[in-house]
């Protein structure tokens, strides 16, 4: 309501009950109706809009999305590809028909966040010159009975009318984080969610109740396991397309595509980048090229060089350096604890460690950069092993030099119990093949410090047969704070630990 109006309401009414009272009529009842419908639409208001007109302060916000195309989005060569294959199915409608298919009702996209589920869904909206109507799982809850249902209902009647108002032949709504209304129903139970649940099912059952104008929901998430099975059958979701992270080819794709508006220095490399940024989603490479020329912004640069890009990678990675002041004897505990992983890495992954570090950043005090490796997608017991053995490396070298642990190997047990946890469930230990839900925690806890116990005697078994590489190193990572990739390596040539 425009404000002028409210001005001119709040004058009149009061002296339109003075006058009604001067003429002898009882205002009362008047008043108590006026005073009753005021406090239903407070209420109303206070809760984001009455359910029946849930939609009408969001029309605003589902706005057409800017023209975003399928070649504007990297890394994502085989979701593109499955997704377009299943939006021909709303543009060839003919042959279809002809052919007697069944049209799609229903595409999920799953994955990791920062994948680039949203933008494949506006992409889709473009390539099908489709109305693009957004929305989030979370706009549907609330406490109130019927909101979410009713919200559901307004969501596809926005569609259809935005359709025929623009004259498109068909509208794609798009839900992202479906699994906070579309998750598993639990027995008898009733809840607020199952209700907006089950109208989003009879809707998309109704959705080809008309020709015109066809509609396309797009959902996304990335807790498929967490999803209820009516909606994932088919019917309803007929296509579940995995939106994954890139792989090298991809990230680099994904740096070129938001290095278009960036000066980069000619010696930049955005295929080293690609490398060091191994299990990077779209958003964090966005991320990495925006903080890249933060920094040479600071620096006075016109360009971003090389450095500043492998700055960015560490920045969005653990964060930004802190002034955090430790003390000589903190500083040197973190040092040995660094070592321990470093020299843990060269063991199991020779020419794996690139720098040692003992900047704090983020929450870390300390952290050991690894070269990048091989792309590698499976992995085997041995492997996994040595990986948690990198991670035992820190507390290991605590408990020999300094006869305890201490906090600063908190992360590293967490990453250590979570790789336990994958061999589990792939069935590397010795527990065999088994659901891990019918095992007890007991029996769990067992394996899982079995495991681990034997690799941490194998880890400080190893580690205390170099201790005098701890010896040579520190004074210079205490004096320098860094400790590069190639020292490190010479210290370990030195006393033929590894092959020169």
């Amino acid at each position: 309501m425009p404000r002028y109006l409210k001005e001119i309401l709040i004058g009149f009414v009061p002296v339109l009950f003075i006058f009604l009272a001067f003429i002898g009529v009882n205002i009362i009842p008047l008043l108590l109706a006026t005073l009753l419908i005021g406090s239903l639409l407070f209420l109303a208001n206070m809760r984001g809009g009455l359910a029946v007109g849930a939609g009408t302060d969001r029309k605003r916000k589902k706005t057409s999305p800017q023209k975003l195309t399928f070649e504007q989005i990297g890394g994502q060569d085989n979701a593109k590809q499955e997704l377009m294959e299943a939006l021909d199915f709303l543009i060839k409608h003919e042959e279809i028909r002809e052919l007697g298919i069944r049209p799609l009702k229903g595409i999920l996209l799953t994955g990791p966040p920062g994948t680039g589920k949203t933008l494949l869904a506006k992409a889709a909206a473009h390539y099908t010159d489709s109305v693009f109507v957004g929305s989030s799982g979370s706009e549907f809850v609330e406490m109130y009975v019927g909101v979410g249902a009713g919200r559901i209902r307004e969501l596809f009647r926005d569609a259809r009318s935005r359709a025929a108002k623009e004259n498109k032949q068909s509208a794609i709504i798009f839900i992202d984080e479906i699994d906070v209304i579309g998750g598993k129903r639990e027995g008898g139970q009733q809840r607020e969610y199952d209700q907006t649940l089950n109208q989003l099912l009879t809707e998309m059952d109704g959705i080809y109740s008309s020709d015109s104008p066809r509609i396309l929901l797009i959902a996304a998430t990335n807790r498929k396991e967490m999803l209820d099975s009516a909606l994932l059958r088919p019917g309803r979701f007929d296509r579940h397309i995995q939106v994954d992270l890139p792989d090298k080819k991809g990230r680099k794709h994904i740096l070129e595509l938001h290095a278009k508006n960036k000066p980069l220095h000619d010696e930049a490399d955005l295929g080293k980048i690609a490398e060091e940024s191994y299990g990077f989603s779209g958003a964090q490479l966005e991320s990495v090229m925006n903080e890249a020329a933060i920094y040479a912004m600071r620096d006075g640069l016109k360009e971003i060089e090389q450095r500043h890009l492998s700055m960015s990678i560490d920045k969005v990675m653990m964060g930004e350096r802190t002034d955090r002041e430790s003390t000589l004897e903190e500083k040197k505990r973190v040092a040995i604890h660094e070592l321990g992983h470093a020299i843990m890495a060269e063991l199991v992954r020779p020419g794996s460690v690139k720098q040692v570090a003992l900047s704090p950043r983020g929450k870390a005090l300390g952290y050991v950069r690894h070269n990048p490796q091989e792309e590698q997608y499976l992995y085997t017991k041995s492997f996994l092993e040595e990986q948690i053995m990198i991670a035992l490396g820190g507390a290991a070298s605590e408990e020999i030099f300094y006869g305890g642990r201490s906090t600063g190997s908190s992360n590293d047990f967490e990453q250590a119990l979570n790789i336990v946890q994958t061999m589990m469930r792939s069935g590397l230990t010795s527990l065999g093949i088994v659901d891990l839900d019918m095992v007890t925690k007991v029996e769990l806890m067992k394996e899982n410090h079995l495991i681990l116990e034997d690799l941490m005697k194998r880890t400080r078994t190893m580690l205390e047969e170099r201790r005098t590489i701890y010896e040579q190193s520190l004074d210079i990572l205490l004096k320098e704070e860094t400790l590069s990739g190639e020292q490190f390596r010479c210290l370990f040539r030195e006393h033929s630990l590894l092959p020169a």
